[in-house]
């Protein structure tokens, strides 16, 4: 009976993975108010101008108002994204399993922690602020990313199993 190895290198490759999402997290938030504005403004801009219908036309304080409320979407939706991302990679960093299992439990717990920790760190930089409504949206953005691992991983396994 052959051992199965904990640390296969596509383990290892995806630990690494979870490090460098990490890493950049925290990279993102040690910068303060106004060059996290300036780094999400570029985003907020290339919405307004190529999906805002009316937007060049509109009155500056419906220009304002605008751009408010996309700079809001825009934050909240890289908050998503990179804990999707970071789900994702711990997930598979823990290998193949079934949805409702420790090593689930343990991937999505270790990115809850970290969006924990990156919010209280936030509390320390100049203009920014901890906000438990930032935890949930990392949160949740972990969880779907764990999902999407979980269903990668069930097709890439089913496509391995027809080679057989």
């Amino acid at each position: 009976m052959e051992k199965k190895r904990f640390f296969t290198p596509a383990r290892v490759i995806f630990c690494i993975l979870s490090a460098a999402v990490m890493a950049a997290i925290f990279y993102l938030s040690c910068e303060n108010a106004d060059k996290s504005s300036e780094t999400s403004g570029f985003f907020t801009d290339f919405v307004l101008r190529h999906f805002v219908r009316g937007y060049a036309e509109s009155t500056p304080e419906r220009q304002a108002e605008l751009h408010d409320l996309v700079s809001h979407i825009v934050r909240k939706c890289a908050h998503f994204s990179a804990y999707a991302s970071l789900g994702f990679c711990t997930s598979c960093a823990v290998g193949r399993r079934r949805l409702f299992t420790a090593g689930s439990l343990i991937s999505w717990g270790i990115c809850i922690l970290y969006a924990c920790s990156d919010e209280f760190h936030q509390r320390f930089v100049a203009g920014r602020s901890c906000e438990l409504r930032d935890v949930m949206i990392d949160s949740c953005g972990a969880l779907t990313g764990l999902l999407v691992s979980l269903g990668a991983m069930a097709i890439v396994s089913r496509i391995f199993k027809k080679k057989d």
